[in-house]
């Protein structure tokens, strides 16, 4: 048998191939084998089926910790965001003293600041994109008047955002741990799955990076 993957008889992509998340929640499901398979366990005997039982109670507690670590994750993050936009908000009131900024820009940010706190994963995903944004903005204006650079509170806010940002990242990192944790848990035969699609449980999307972000990684960064 030939391999499938032939290093030396290929067509190369040599256009390169972008990677985006998608999206889209999956939800389980369970047919009518999965029905066939418990009714089974109860004809046999009632130990079986008793036994069977437990291990869906067992199954649905797990996805329930599961679920309870993504929320305390996604806690974090958003006190994390909460802080960075409150920085940001405190450096575009130093930068505006030597700068006009866009008068949009304070909108922007006190919107964000009273929306910190999504009910939804996609909804803070949004608001951690437009977080992202805003200090790209400012990262600008700050390179396009180098006297700022050399402002002290400025820079100070500059690198606390910087820190912050990191946080996040980690914060990020560990709540797409969960998140792949959970999405793989759920499709789990055979009791995962039948007390997810129970449950109504659906895959959960993970933490997407901004276009903005996309885009400077994209960048020389050495000239």
């Amino acid at each position: 048998m030939a391999n499938e993957l032939d290093e030396m008889n290929y067509v190369p992509m040599e256009e390169g191939r972008e990677v985006n998340v998608i999206a889209k929640q999956i939800s389980p499901k369970v047919g009518l084998g999965s029905k066939i398979f418990e009714i089974m366990l109860w004809v046999l005997a009632i130990i079986p089926g008793v036994v069977f039982m437990i291990m869906k109670k067992n199954a649905d507690n797990k996805l329930k910790r599961i679920e309870q670590q993504i929320n305390k994750q996604a806690s974090t993050i958003d006190n994390y965001l909460e802080q960075r936009v409150i920085v940001l908000q405190n450096c575009a009131q130093l930068v505006n003293k030597s700068i006009d900024l866009d008068k949009d820009t304070f909108t922007q940010i006190a919107a964000l600041r009273s929306g910190v706190h999504p009910e939804t994963g996609e909804e803070r995903n949004e608001i951690s994109q437009k977080v992202d944004g805003f200090a790209a903005n400012l990262r600008f204006a700050m390179e396009n008047y180098p006297e700022l650079q050399a402002h002290e509170s400025i820079q100070s806010a500059m690198q606390q955002n910087n820190y912050l940002q990191r946080e996040v990242t980690a914060a990020r990192d560990t709540y797409n741990d969960l998140i792949n944790s959970w999405n793989m848990a759920i499709f789990k035969w055979p009791t995962n799955q039948i007390v997810a699609a129970k449950q109504g449980y659906t895959t959960k999307i993970p933490f997407i990076a901004s276009r903005e972000i996309k885009e400077q990684a994209k960048g020389t960064f050495f000239g």
